[in-house]
């Protein structure tokens, strides 16, 4: 009898906390709620740049050839987390959409489905990984002094691969459903394992590469169950496997919905590789000093991803609910302050770029590269605001062709030609300029694909 009468309670009250959220995020005016849901999202998305720029930063203590093979392997990495963010991002926004139409039946089918989507996708990537790791060290551009370091790397982070996944998935749900905190914690705990680790094996145990790749996993293991218990917290959805649906109405979903965190990161990874077989032609110190440009950048950029990503769910409920004013409110809002916070680290990798770079491998010829290469991107990174949240707002619509473009327009649709074209003309200055002239092109396009949709948005209020 006791059992009968508390399950109903833990319903009405799992049930009054998603009216609250719903409310909170439809009606709390936006310069208060986005900056609220960014803080832990940016800490997030920190967390994630975290996780790759510990193993540079210890395993820059080795050697040079140390260095370049775990930047080899970095783009591999970043494919794995592409299928998370596919999964994860392809059914966090079909969710939030429903829970903003007050559909929360699909919005359970879909949680479930897109976790035991991206275990199926991280199991094979395992396997793959695995089966060819020595071709794929050989064929992200690894030499005879960092083949064996890369292969290491790659068969251990394989077999982290679905708990990767998983966890970016878990995440990602999380923040579609506005429990920020929840998905910023289970990635921290990761993270500072992941840390503790590092020194630890690779030093105390003597494990090398081997050991930073084995914290890397061991920290995520611990992210992906975290996330699990956040999922049985408050108002969030319940994942159960009777849930689970491959159906062609939720697989398109995900593809609408995640194939621009799939371009976005995906083509990331390609275009690691192609900077890395250009890179390589100038031996490994040019490797490592455009692998520790890339960490760079990408730390400031996950910053920014994560300020946008604080935007995703405001925009994609109030999309859902109808509410077009507060999509375009927050989108300019989000664009200004994105902007502003460029400006300033801008200004500091513009400044500090010998001692950036020198704090992960203090080797003159890395020094050297990488200053000049970092320069480069840090003027054009003021522009990526707009690119980044332009992006951000088409995919939580579900303006899935246009998001699909501006996600891969920076490292795909502009950076491959260009990295083909440039270091033939330019020498190795092509190479460390190349990323630049992408993200001035990839903002000219994102412009005008989110202009269009904001003006619809502006006539449906009207």
């Amino acid at each position: 009898m006791h059992d009968e009468q508390t399950t109903p309670r833990r319903d009405a009250s799992r049930e009054d906390a998603a009216q609250a959220r719903y409310r909170d995020l439809t009606e709390t005016p936006v310069k208060r709620l986005i900056p609220r849901l960014a803080v832990p999202t940016i800490i997030s998305m920190l967390v994630t740049a975290i996780y790759n720029a510990a193993d540079t930063f210890f395993v820059g203590r080795i050697s040079t050839s140390a260095t370049a093979a775990v930047g080899l392997a970095f783009s591999v990495m970043a494919i794995i987390q592409a299928f998370g963010f596919f999964c994860g991002q392809g059914s966090g926004n079909f969710m939030s959409r429903r829970l903003g139409a007050g559909k929360t039946r699909e919005a359970e089918e879909m949680a479930a489905t897109g976790l035991a989507l991206s275990f199926l996708i991280g199991s094979l990537l395992t396997l793959l990984i695995n089966l060819f790791a020595r071709d794929l060290a050989y064929f992200l551009g690894a030499s005879a002094s960092t083949a064996e370091y890369t292969v290491q790397y790659l068969r251990i982070i394989a077999v982290g691969a679905p708990f990767t996944t998983g966890q970016f998935v878990l995440n990602n749900q999380l923040r579609y459903q506005g429990s920020a905190v929840y998905a910023m914690a289970g990635l921290l705990c990761g993270a500072v394992l992941n840390i503790g680790l590092d020194p630890l094996l690779i030093f105390v145990f003597r494990m090398e590469v081997s050991g930073a790749a084995l914290a890397t996993v061991a920290g995520q293991i611990i992210s992906f169950f975290v996330l699990m218990a956040g999922t049985k917290k408050g108002g969030n959805i319940r994942l159960r496997m009777k849930n689970v649906r491959f159906s062609g109405y939720y697989l398109l979903a995900v593809v609408n919905g995640g194939i621009p965190a799939l371009f976005r990161q995906g083509m990331t990874s390609v275009a690691t590789i192609l900077l890395n077989r250009a890179a390589g032609v100038y031996g490994d110190a040019a490797i490592a000093g455009m692998s520790v440009t890339t960490r760079t950048i990408m730390f400031v950029y996950s910053a920014l991803i994560g300020f946008g990503q604080g935007y995703q769910p405001v925009c994609a409920f109030n999309y859902g609910a109808g509410r077009r004013e507060r999509v375009r409110e927050g989108y300019f809002f989000c664009v200004r302050y994105g902007t502003v916070f460029l400006l300033l680290m801008s200004g500091l990798c513009l400044l500090f770029a010998p001692s950036i770079i020198g704090f992960f491998r203090d080797d003159p010829a890395v020094i050297e590269v990488g200053k000049a290469a970092l320069r480069w991107q840090a003027a054009a990174l003021p522009l990526q605001a707009t690119v980044v949240i332009s992006n951000m707002m088409l995919q939580a619509c579900g303006k899935g062709v246009k998001a699909s473009v501006t996600a891969s327009a920076r490292s795909g649709l502009f950076f491959i030609p260009l990295i083909l074209i440039l270091p033939p003309l330019l020498g190795l200055a092509g190479v460390e300029m190349t990323q630049a002239c992408a993200d001035v092109l990839a903002f000219l396009l994102a412009v005008p694909m989110a202009a269009s949709e904001l003006r619809k948005m502006k006539t449906d209020v009207l």
